[in-house]
C-alpha cells in the first residue's frame, strides 16, 4: 500500500468543517490502497474554537494518529483580554474590537506570522521527520487552516523531497478578515512571501473553488497552473441515511453555522419573511451555531414568526436538524472576491436533499452548484423580488411534496468521490 502522512492541527476532538474535510475523506483511503497516518496536536494543549468529541467515533480504525505538544499564543490572549473563548475565523464571536483585542491582533500579526498556531510547527516537524523515516512515507498532505501548517510542508519538502500536497481551503493573504489583523507593510510582506513559497514549492495545491484557485495563480508567474486542482468541500453519504422529514407545519427554515454583524447581511431576508408571515403563513426560523447579538436581535424582531437559537452542537446532532427542516438558509459573506466562497455547510445542505434559500453573489460558485444540483437558487443581497419569488417557490414545492434535487449531480460532491480525486495525486 502507498503511505501518506496528513499533517493537520484540527483533528477530533476539535469540531468544525475543517476537521470534517479530512476525517471524512481519509476513511476511504484504505479501500483505495493507501495507508493513512495523521500527525496532529495534543488536544489538551490545543486552542480549538470548537470541540466535538462525537467526531472521535468516526476515526477509521486503520488510521494511525500521532500527537505532539505545542506552544499556544492563545493562552496568553485569553489572559490578556479576559475572554474565555479564543477568536473564531473572521472574529465572528467578537463584537467590535476593544483596545485589548486590537493590541492582541497587532501582536499576532507581527510576532506570529502567518498565525498564532505556528507554535506547533517545531514539534510537528520533529515528529514528522521520524514518521517519514520510520514508515518510508513518500507523500505528505498539509491541511489549512491554519496556514502556518503549510510551513511544515515547506520544511519537509526541502529535507526529503517528498510528494507534497498542500490543501488550502481558504485564501491566505486575501482572506476576508485579513484587514482586521492590522498588518504593517513589513509583516504583510513576510506573510505574502510565505504564501508564495508554499504555492511555488508544493507538488500539488488543492483548494475548494475555481475562484480561490485563480487568486493563488495570481501570486507568482512561477506557479504551474496544472498543479492547482479544485476539490470542493463535500458531504459524507453515511451521515444522511435517515429519511428526511417533510410537510411540517410551521414551515421550518434552518441555518447552521456562524453569523456575525459585518459580513452576513440579514435585512433583505427578514423583510421578506416578515411579508410572507403577514399573509398568515406559520414560519419557524431556526439558527444552530454561533449568532452575534445584533444579528439575533434583528431576527427576533421579525413579526409574526417563531424563532429558535441553538448553540453549537455536535456534528451528528447538526445533521439531525438539517433532516427535520423544510428549507435551509445559506448566506455567503458580503465581501470582495466572494464568488469563490464554498462553505462546508453548502454541501451538507445538498446531502440532506432539502431546498436551499441562498443569499449572495448570483454569479458565484455556490450559486452555480446549487442550480446545477437543482437544489434551489441564489438571490443577490439586495434583490428583494428574486428572494421573495425564490422562497415562495420553495414553500409551494414543499407543500406539494415536489422536492426533486438532482441526486446524481449531488453525488459528485460526496467525500468518497473527493477522496478518489486526492488518491490520484498520491
Amino acid at each position: 500500500m502507498k503511505r501518506v502522512l496528513l499533517i493537520t492541527y484540527y483533528w477530533p476532538p476539535s469540531g468544525g468543517s475543517s476537521v470534517q474535510r479530512w476525517l471524512k475523506m481519509l476513511k476511504y483511503f484504505p479501500g483505495m490502497g493507501i495507508e493513512p497516518f495523521v500527525l496532529t496536536v495534543e488536544p489538551q494543549l490545543a486552542s480549538y474554537p470548537l470541540r466535538d468529541e462525537s467526531l472521535e467515533r468516526e476515526i477509521h480504525p486503520d488510521i494511525k494518529v500521532y500527537k505532539t505538544t505545542t506552544r499556544e499564543f492563545y493562552n496568553l490572549y485569553k489572559r490578556f483580554t479576559g475572554r474565555k473563548e479564543i477568536p473564531y475565523g473572521g472574529f465572528v464571536n467578537e463584537q467590535k474590537a476593544d483596545f485589548k483585542q486590537i493590541i492582541s491582533r497587532i501582536i499576532r500579526s507581527h510576532l506570529f506570522i502567518p498565525d498564532p498556531r505556528r507554535g506547533w510547527n517545531r514539534f510537528a516537524c520533529k515528529k514528522a521527520v521520524k514518521l517519514i523515516k520510520l514508515h518510508n512515507i513518500e507523500t505528505i498532505i498539509t491541511a489549512t487552516p491554519p496556514h502556518s501548517s503549510q510551513l511544515i510542508g515547506l520544511k519537509l519538502k526541502n529535507k526529503f523531497n517528498v510528494n507534497w500536497i498542500a490543501d488550502l481551503q481558504d485564501p491566505w493573504t486575501d482572506i476576508y478578515y485579513y484587514n482586521q489583523l492590522y498588518h504593517s507593510k513589513l509583516s504583510a510582506a513576510i506573510d505574502a512571501r510565505y504564501e508564495r513559497r508554499v504555492l511555488e514549492s508544493a507538488d500539488h495545491v488543492v483548494t475548494v473553488s475555481d475562484s480561490i484557485r485563480n487568486v493563488f495563480l495570481s501570486k507568482s508567474s512561477r506557479i504551474d497552473p496544472d498543479k492547482i486542482i479544485v476539490v470542493p468541500n463535500g458531504y459524507d453519504e453515511d451521515d444522511f441515511k435517515e429519511k428526511p422529514e417533510t410537510g411540517q407545519e410551521p414551515f421550518v427554515i434552518s441555518y447552521t453555522g456562524t453569523i456575525n454583524d459585518d459580513y452576513y447581511p440579514l435585512d433583505t431576508f427578514v423583510q421578506t419573511i416578515e411579508k410572507i408571515a403577514a399573509e398568515g403563513r406559520k414560519i419557524l426560523l431556526r439558527f444552530v451555531g454561533k449568532v452575534s447579538p445584533l444579528a439575533m436581535q434583528k431576527i427576533k424582531a421579525v413579526k409574526g414568526i417563531r424563532t429558535e437559537f441553538i448553540d453549537y452542537v455536535p456534528h451528528e446532532e447538526s445533521i439531525k436538524y438539517l433532516m427535520k427542516t423544510n428549507a435551509l438558509l445559506l448566506i455567503i459573506p458580503d465581501i470582495e472576491k466572494n464568488e469563490g466562497i464554498l462553505t462546508g455547510k453548502l454541501f451538507e445542505y445538498l446531502g440532506s436533499g432539502k431546498k436551499i434559500i441562498g443569499i449572495g453573489p448570483s454569479g458565484g460558485d455556490a450559486a452555480r452548484i446549487i442550480r446545477e444540483c437543482e437544489s434551489g437558487d441564489m438571490a443577490d443581497y439586495l434583490n428583494v423580488n428574486d428572494l421573495e419569488n425564490h422562497i415562495r417557490k420553495i414553500m409551494n414545492e414543499t407543500d406539494n411534496d415536489r422536492i426533486n434535487p438532482n441526486r446524481e449531480r449531488i453525488r459528485n460532491y460526496s467525500r468518497r468521490s473527493q477522496a478518489a480525486q486526492i488518491a490520484r495525486l498520491i
